[in-house]
């Protein structure tokens, strides 16, 4: 489950509903199966998580956030360490450890050069076990084609359906490197499956975008951010027939 829907300036639409609302859709997502919760500081969301699934044992699920080093888009102008942001997000979620941390929405082919201070301080945040993994969020398709290779990435958030919709290239650009970034061990979550929201009212777009994706072999996991639990269901529903569809079995 995302939770950045129009996310900016620590807040997105998933916050905007409201602590009760927010927090009750989380724990609806869980209890119907959803493991893997994507969170950043750009959405303002890391405070809500442990409160919505109280009681349910942390190596249950997965939780993921994201350091926005980029001008704009918070409310201060200054951009602190990783190993600053690692130990705030840490005490704002509640947590020991946070599974995969990403640098948020590389775009450029030389990012490594302009982030490596910050990837060598998510290493060494790995290697304390505050984090688990490390990556980035590509939101170019230059960026994702050296994410593919570089040694440093453990898994990407990459831009995925069969329109092109919101996309870093083609699906016929985009595809190929997946499927080698994928090949070389790195992991896949895919997002923008429903367009940015575009097919929320095209059930055949949203109908081929969850096949499409769902039958690649290199996404290893997808992120949807839900606003309602109506909209969980409607998901859950198009994948469990896609995947019976794709799978042969129920």
């Amino acid at each position: 489950m995302g939770t950045g829907m129009r996310g900016w300036h620590r807040r997105s639409n998933q916050t905007r509903l409201g602590d009760w609302k927010f927090r009750a859709l989380l724990r609806y997502c869980y209890e119907q199966g959803v493991n893997y919760f994507d969170m950043a500081d750009l959405y303002g969301s890391h405070q809500d998580i442990l409160p919505a699934l109280k009681g349910i044992p942390r190596e249950n699920f997965v939780i993921v956030s994201k350091i926005w080093w980029r001008e704009g888009g918070l409310p201060e102008q200054e951009r602190l360490a990783a190993d600053v942001l690692v130990d705030r997000f840490l005490s704002e979620i509640g947590t020991d450890y946070i599974d995969l941390v990403h640098l948020h929405c590389v775009t450029d082919a030389d990012w490594p050069e302009k982030l490596a201070s910050q990837m060598d301080l998510l290493a060494k945040a790995k290697e304390n076990g505050k984090i688990r993994a490390h990556g980035v969020s590509v939101h170019a398709l230059p960026a994702l084609e050296v994410a593919a290779e570089h040694p440093w990435v453990d898994a990407v958030h990459t831009r995925i359906n069969p329109f092109g919709v919101k996309m870093d290239g083609t699906p016929e650009q985009v595809v190929p490197i997946l499927e080698k970034m994928h090949a070389n061990g790195k992991g896949v979550t895919g997002m923008k499956l429903i367009g940015e929201g575009e097919f929320r009212d095209d059930p055949e777009k949203k109908n081929q975008s969850i096949r499409f994706v769902l039958g690649l072999k290199c996404v290893d996991a997808v992120i949807v951010g839900f606003e309602k639990p109506t909209e969980f269901d409607d998901f859950r529903t198009r994948a469990e027939a896609a995947l019976k569809d794709l799978t042969g079995t129920s």
